[in-house]
């Protein structure tokens, strides 16, 4: 190791999934929406005043919030906006998670969460899941500096009933409990309603997905006033401008067309439904996942085997190396129903060789 070395924060990085560029793939790896945006957006985008593209953006992105806080029917002061779940996800790590016990999150779950946590050096305990992949409530009983966990949960898509949300936020009124939602409109309910009761709560979701807008980075907070004003504080002395001109007015568009919106999620919701039946009928178990995608394996099959066989016919999902416990399953992304097709297409002319 060089001098220098001494000195430098190192962690060991998320690893992304895969963003090949060929066209003519099936992508199903990485949980984006089949289908496009709302047609509002693209008309937000084309009428774009250009003078706005030399002028810094709002930093608090004030259309956004309100509208996203008139949607949910909030206040504005109760929305953070950022660039994705991830830019508002780090800020919360960093605004809340300042205790010298550590932090408590699932062991199989994001990925992103310890390495955010070994950024900002936050201690951390991971808590396994129990046997069928649930999240156990008891075990978020000890003493900790905060908590987070999706819900859905990811990568295997279970949800946990809110009781159970709440039962783990209301044990802990000394510490904040971030729920992750990036898929909640995919199924089960909100945590949203539990925020005039619990001034400790922090609700993370996203445009990525129901939204069809991975592209455009779109990321939010819920809570309440003076927790949110303590994540603003840390972002403008962090990054007071992030962001784009383009980003909160395609963002806002996306808020106002409530019936598109609905249409794609109950698409997706449909097509998911369809595929468990599909792939059980080939031997595969698979959670009940209320996310966009599944979490499969099958008995005769390994699953990195499936994994190339899959991506040389030109279709990506994801296999996960890491942990050990889940190597033997893929992640799958809900598409279209030809898309669906196409993999159950493949998989069925593979088990019948």
């Amino acid at each position: 190791m060089r001098a220098w070395e001494q000195n430098i924060r190192t962690v060991v990085p998320y690893v992304p999934g895969e963003q090949p560029q060929n066209a003519d793939i099936i992508k199903l790896n990485t949980n984006e929406n089949p289908y496009p945006p709302a047609p509002g957006v693209s008309r937000a985008l084309e009428t774009l005043d250009p003078d706005l593209l030399r002028r810094y953006p709002d930093p608090a992105a004030a259309d956004l919030t309100a509208a996203i806080a008139g949607y949910y029917g909030m206040k504005t002061g109760q929305v953070f906006a950022g660039v994705g779940s991830d830019d508002v996800l780090a800020m919360a790590f960093l605004t809340c998670f300042c205790s010298t016990e550590p932090i408590l999150f699932p062991d199989i779950t994001y990925s992103f969460y310890d390495v955010w946590a070994e950024l900002f050096r936050i201690p951390y305990e991971k808590q396994p899941l129990d046997e069928e992949f649930r999240i156990r409530t008891k075990d978020y009983a000890k003493k900790n500096g905060g908590i987070i966990f999706p819900n859905p949960n990811a990568p295997t898509g279970i949800y946990k009933p809110l009781s159970e949300v709440e039962e783990i936020v209301s044990m802990h009124p000394d510490v904040i409990v971030i729920v992750d939602e990036a898929y909640i409109d995919f199924g089960g309910v909100s945590a949203r309603k539990l925020l005039d009761k619990y001034d400790n709560l922090l609700i993370a979701q996203t445009f990525s997905k129901s939204r069809s807008m991975a592209g455009m980075r779109i990321g939010f907070l819920l809570g309440n006033e003076t927790l949110i004003g303590y994540i603003n504080d840390c972002k403008y002395s962090f990054n007071s401008y992030t962001m784009s001109q383009a980003a909160i007015a395609a963002g806002v568009e996306s808020i106002k067309d409530q019936a598109y919106f609905s249409r794609c999620v109950q698409n997706i919701i449909d097509v998911r439904e369809w595929s468990k039946i599909r792939f059980m009928d080939l031997g595969f178990e698979c959670t009940d996942s209320m996310a966009n995608f599944l979490f499969v394996t099958h008995k005769e099959y390994p699953a990195e085997q499936l994994f190339e066989m899959l991506k040389k016919a030109g279709i990506y999902v994801r296999h996960f190396q890491q942990p050990a416990r889940i190597r033997n399953y893929l992640r799958i992304t809900i598409g279209t129903k030809e898309e669906m097709e196409a993999l159950f297409a493949c998989l069925e002319q593979y088990v019948k060789s």
